[in-house]
């Protein structure tokens, strides 16, 4: 979907900002909707009334947009209800809170309840996530919160205790004991956070399970799966990481369908415990079994080790304790390491920090965390596959300082993880927006080229070679992939398959050393001969004529207002045919003004004029060496470099330069629906800025790079430049 510099521009810089004063992190979490939740209650406990959420009211609207819709019969009976008016004695949790807590309703958010289930097991993530000190007694006011990561920030969501029901029942997830709302609450929150309850149908077990910790996922298909596979689930579960796993459906129609077996295609299952036990008839050997949940709160594995099998009247009564093996139809249930093997497809691992599962040693791991977007025209220049504009795309510098600590390892080798998450797309679904297919590259920066801070250009790409990339891109919300490389500095390419296509995303780097990864603005040297203004004392010819045209249309006061330069200047490129431009607008020649009226009077005289058009010539010059075929227009990913050549004619004595945000904005102003930018929204663009850049300078009295503002200050500039 389109950005507007006013919306996501003006966010991101109040973000960074909350950022600098320690705000979003755990101890401090960022107020989701601007919503505090001990003043909130403090309020209404007060008032001596209950709170009701206008922010995700208890309307249609919050249940979703398509099935869940206004045009939906599947919404007509439904009932929002506080617990204490479908409970007699409602509690948030009853005995402590646990996997046997959540219980799938009519919503396919069966994702996002094996991460809940998973999360019960380490009581520590679970009390961040679900705040403890909240019931439905001491100074109840009808509101909740919890806590939730979000994209590098951690989050705290306020709700109301109003809950979908139908027929007195809840509509969606639920506990098994009927008075315990906590899972029901901690779902509504999870909705408010993407928009509705429909946006939470369908998704991956990793995306909640990273919401939960911020953590990182690996993958691991298990046709593919490393030999020491059930050392790294048992090590991961040890270390407070969630674990979930898949059977996939190859027909789209057969999701979540049922087998011989009772395990279920296209369905998400928590992995709650692997253990070890040793049967009678086994002396010398012992069985190695996991353990799953279906977040049914039903439908359970039939085969060995599953609830009423023969194979548990094998081993001692102590060892079934030990397992706290039931016979329930509660949905969770054993099987053998090798039955798990061949009957799933994939296990996901969410790790706290991506703790090395393949060794016995205690890591302690350093992340950096780079936020980016892609912009159609600017930055969006798609997969390797499009070399014309895959070098626009954000580019991350990557630092690796010191090897591993590994003395049995001869290799001089960093390890690190590399993550690349899109960001919204969930919450955006009502709109039409599904998940990109994305992915990134690595590429190793020449030791000549260390230190600097330069964009690589096409030419970098297209003779040099990847040293390492993600294994597939891929429609997930984040690729995830571990390497290991040589000391030395990377460039990293995060990109969609496709170029053209607009969405943020946050780029992450873990690293058991330390590292440094920052965004690489696009700043370039220029490389081609710029035509300099005419010498003091000479006039050319060209002078001379447009000293006539100027005469004539000035008259005797000798100075043009907007439109008369106008007149003048589309008169001039009249005659220049090499300048391939119909002319110049009239809110380009007012911005002109603007910029060359040193006087204060609105007109320009001769001088300014002159002025003015040998801007306008070394404009064309730098125009002209990228619009290569002459088409009289600009390719917009080509636009940063023309700019960037431009700015550092007026900007260069200080060391400014754009960074990729103002190219972003200006792509966003200045292009047409085509991508291209012609010559007079070119002029326009580079008028603007550098009649901004001297409004700042003349603020900035100290020359520290700062200034400050009243708001009529503020409009003044804006309005002027």
């Amino acid at each position: 979907m389109p950005y507007t510099p006013s919306g996501f521009f003006c966010d991101r810089l109040i973000r960074e900002r909350e950022r600098r004063d320690g705000e979003g992190s755990l101890s401090k979490p960022l107020r989701f909707s601007g919503q505090d939740f001990t003043i909130l209650k403090q309020e209404y406990i007060q008032k001596k009334s209950l709170f009701e959420d206008d922010t995700f009211p208890a309307s249609v609207e919050s249940l979703g947009y398509k099935e869940l819709g206004h045009k939906s019969n599947k919404v007509k009976n439904i009932v929002w209800k506080r617990p204490k008016d479908i409970s007699d004695n409602p509690q948030f949790i009853v005995g402590g809170a646990s996997r046997t807590d959540i219980c799938q309703g009519d919503l396919g958010d069966c994702w996002l309840l094996a991460a809940i289930a998973s999360l019960t097991l380490n009581e520590k993530l679970l009390y961040r996530v679900v705040p403890q000190d909240q019931s439905f007694s001491d100074n109840y006011a009808g509101i909740f919160h919890f806590q939730f990561w979000r994209y590098g920030d951690w989050v705290d969501v306020v709700i109301d205790d109003r809950i979908p029901t139908f027929n007195g029942q809840l509509v969606f997830t639920k506990s098994a004991e009927r008075n315990e709302f906590w899972s029901a609450l901690l779902e509504k929150a999870y909705a408010k956070l993407h928009g509705s309850y429909e946006a939470l149908k369908g998704g991956n077990t990793t995306e909640a399970m990273e919401d939960f910790t911020g953590g990182v996922t690996e993958f691991y298909e298990l046709k593919e799966a490393p030999k020491e596979l059930y050392k790294i689930m048992n090590k991961a579960l040890e270390r407070g990481s969630l674990m979930g796993c898949s059977i996939d459906s190859l027909v789209p129609a057969r999701f979540e369908t049922r087998t011989a077996t009772g395990l279920v295609k296209g369905h998400a299952y928590s992995v709650t415990a692997v253990e070890e036990c040793k049967p009678s008839q086994h002396k010398d050997s012992k069985v190695r079994l996991v353990r799953l949940r279906n977040p049914w709160g039903q439908v359970e594995w039939n085969g060995p080790w599953s609830d009423n099998s023969k194979e548990w009247t094998t081993i001692p009564k102590a060892e079934k304790e030990k397992l706290q093996h039931q016979n329930a139809e509660d949905g969770e249930f054993w099987m053998s390491f090798e039955d798990f093997k061949k009957n799933y497809t994939k296990i996901e691992i969410c790790n706290l920090t991506p703790d090395a599962l393949e060794d016995d040693k205690i890591h302690k791991w350093t992340v950096s965390v780079n936020e980016g977007r892609w912009v159609r025209g600017c930055s969006a220049g798609g997969c390797r596959n499009y070399p014309d504009t895959f070098w626009t795309n954000p580019q991350y510098r990557l630092r690796l300082l010191e090897e591993d600590d590994d003395p049995e390892d001869n290799e001089m080798a960093c390890s690190f993880v590399v993550a690349l998450m899109q960001k919204n797309r969930r919450k955006e679904r009502k709109m039409g927006a599904n998940l990109f297919t994305i992915g990134f590259a690595i590429y190793e920066v020449p030791k000549e080229m260390h230190g600097n801070k330069q964009h690589m250009q096409k030419e970098f790409f297209l003779f040099n070679s990847s040293k390492a990339r993600c294994k597939s891109y891929i429609n997930l919300r984040e690729v995830t992939q571990r390497f290991r490389l040589s000391p030395g500095e990377y460039v990293i390419v995060p990109s969609t398959y496709e170029p053209h296509q607009e969405g943020e995303f946050i780029l992450r780097v873990f690293s058991e050393k330390r590292n440094t990864s920052e965004e690489i603005e696009n700043r370039i040297e220029a490389d081609h001969p710029v035509p300099a203004p005419a010498s003091a004392g000479e006039e050319s010819e060209e002078d001379q004529q447009f000293r006539t045209i100027f005469q004539q249309i000035a008259g005797d006061e000798m100075e043009i207002s907007a439109n008369e330069l106008k007149n003048v200047l589309n008169r001039v490129v009249s005659k220049h045919k090499e300048m391939n431009t119909e002319g110049f607008s009239l809110e380009s020649c007012r911005s002109m003004i603007a910029l060359m009226d040193m006087d204060g009077t609105g007109r320009l005289n001769l001088q300014e004029f002159r002025h003015l058009w040998n801007k306008i010539k070394q404009w064309q010059g730098i125009f002209k060496h990228y619009d290569s075929e002459q088409t009289g227009s600009v390719n917009s990913y080509e636009m940063r470099n023309a700019v960037n050549d431009a700015v550092i004619r007026f900007v260069s004595h200080s060391g400014f330069r754009l960074n990729n945000q103002l190219y972003d904005i200006i792509t966003m102003r200045y292009a047409n629906e085509n991508m291209n930018i012609d010559f007079d929204s070119f002029v326009s663009c580079l008028v603007r800025l550098e009649g901004m850049f001297r409004a700042f300078q003349a603020f900035d009295q100290d020359g520290d790079g700062t200034i400050r503002l009243s708001v009529l200050e503020w409009l003044q500039l804006t309005m002027y430049a």
